[in-house]
């Protein structure tokens, strides 16, 4: 193994395209509990924009280097880690600040897990974060029910693609709301029995058109800003908004009086929070996917395959909202 990589570095925090460098640098050494990790491919997601603007809950020292999700091939382990061999195909969340835009990466032990073996490693490297927020917040958040209605923001996304999914699976009615019609026609292959392009048509309207004026019983929203608005105006009784992320760039503030009128639900989405308090119910949601993989429902959406040399661009494009699915980096 070589005592230096490529690796993207972060000196300070910008634009992705501004302060992003590529440079040569040591192969970082795993903890005791950490495993080192051969990059086989980096699925870039909008956390990583966050983190290299500085605007992420969490602000690793600088410099670093980003990429949150990887599968790679294990190259070796800390003294105490135990269940992993040399060689090992995994996927999982990296341990910054050594993250996966490099040719290796460190990961925590308890956050690596089996590659699905129905899945190559570009798939494989987008389905850990996308699928597990997927799958949290539709059955552990909003208890999901076969026949309910469920509608998706952002759904040519690489979070919303796999929501997609997971709803069909689950048996509800899919309506996805996407910007522009390629991602329309993205979000209709990939299952939805409703696309919306919120550019040609008011999301509203066309939920409360498609359910009999009922709403939607479960709205997934990783966007915030105007779609939250909206979703607030198409909940069902008794339906549940997922706050599940703010791509939008808008926190909204939403009023409880009108929570409390129309008997709905805001639920809160924070899947690293099982990562950190129920990491066995992490396990079991990967072995579900794994699963689920293999007779083909996951079916995680690539909308590119890029060199090392490209994920700043790639990070630019992402953070531009001009992507659809998972972009991938191939060091």
């Amino acid at each position: 193994m070589a005592a230096t990589m490529r690796a993207w570095q972060v000196p300070a925090n910008g634009e992705p395209g501004d302060v992003m460098r590529l440079a040569e640098t040591p192969v970082p050494t795993p903890g005791p509990h950490q495993l080192l990790v051969r990059v086989k491919a980096s699925a870039l997601n909008f956390p990583d924009v966050l983190l290299v603007r500085g605007q992420y809950q969490v602000r690793p020292p600088l410099p670093f280097t980003p990429g949150v999700e990887l599968c790679g091939e294990v190259v070796a382990a800390g003294a105490d880690v135990t269940g992993f061999a040399e060689g090992d195909r995994v996927i999982g969340t990296t341990a910054l600040p050594s993250g996966a835009l490099a040719e290796y990466a460190l990961v925590e032990a308890a956050d690596a897990f089996s590659a699905p073996a129905a899945l190559d490693d570009v798939q494989a490297s987008a389905m850990h974060i996308a699928y597990q927020t997927g799958w949290f917040s539709l059955h552990r958040r909003a208890r999901l029910q076969p026949g309910e209605t469920l509608l998706i923001h952002a759904g040519a996304g690489g979070v919303g693609s796999a929501a997609i999914q997971l709803g069909k699976a689950a048996g509800a009615t899919v309506i996805a709301v996407v910007g522009g019609a390629a991602k329309a026609e993205v979000a209709a292959k990939l299952g939805a029995d409703l696309v919306v392009d919120r550019r040609e048509q008011d999301f509203v309207g066309a939920v409360k058109a498609a359910t009999g004026g009922r709403g939607a019983d479960v709205i997934f929203d990783p966007v915030g800003g105007d779609a939250y608005t909206g979703s607030a105006k198409c909940v069902a009784f008794e339906g549940r908004i997922l706050v599940v992320g703010f791509a939008g760039g808008t926190v909204p503030t939403p009023g409880l009086n009108h929570a409390l009128v129309k008997n709905y639900s805001i639920v809160g989405v924070h899947w690293g929070l099982y990562r950190q308090l129920d990491p066995a119910l992490v396990g079991q949601a990967h072995e579900t996917l794994c699963g689920l993989a293999a007779d083909g429902v996951v079916q995680p959406l690539i909308g590119g395959v890029l060199s090392l040399d490209e994920a700043a661009d790639g990070l630019t494009r992402l953070g531009a909202g001009e992507t659809v699915g998972r972009l991938v980096v191939k060091p």
